[in-house]
């Protein structure tokens, strides 16, 4: 069975402190040759400052995807700070890491995660969970706008 391509754009907001991680994700997200627009931002500071305007803008991305281990705020710490704030806390948040320590897992999931998952170690094989990742959200139905409860 034939299915068709979305029609509307997905837009995610990829943190990653690493800046050749940054580049690799960029080029497997060309990869994807799906309708996608990604915005890199390298520290968890920046990145809830961005959000915190385009909350302003009502121009938020579709999707979160947060590198758990970053300096200063880690991923979880930026997952907890998206979680609390009424503007956003509503968004998608998918934690990517090379960390598969239960731990981190587990937290993550406390802290409302929408998901977990382990980059893969090739760029083939991570080019095809980016791949994946598109596919999966750009067919997801996002919350317009956030609850005022």
């Amino acid at each position: 069975m034939k299915t068709s391509r979305p029609t509307r754009r997905l837009c995610v907001l990829l943190v990653d402190d690493n800046p050749a991680d940054c580049l690799l994700a960029e080029e497997a997200f060309a990869a994807a040759d799906q309708d996608v627009t990604v915005r890199t931002i390298q520290s968890g500071e920046a990145a809830l400052r961005w959000l915190q305007e385009r909350a302003q803008a009502g121009a938020l991305p579709d999707v979160i995807i947060l590198d758990v281990n970053m300096p200063s705020l880690s991923g979880l710490e930026v997952l907890q700070a998206i979680r609390a704030d009424t503007a956003f806390r509503h968004l998608p948040v998918v934690m990517l890491s090379t960390s598969s320590h239960p731990e981190d897992v587990d937290r993550a999931y406390d802290l409302i995660a929408s998901s977990y998952l382990v980059k893969e170690p090739s760029f083939g094989a991570f080019a095809a969970q980016i791949e994946d990742f598109v596919r999966y959200w750009q067919r997801s139905r996002f919350r317009t706008a956030p609850s005022s409860h």
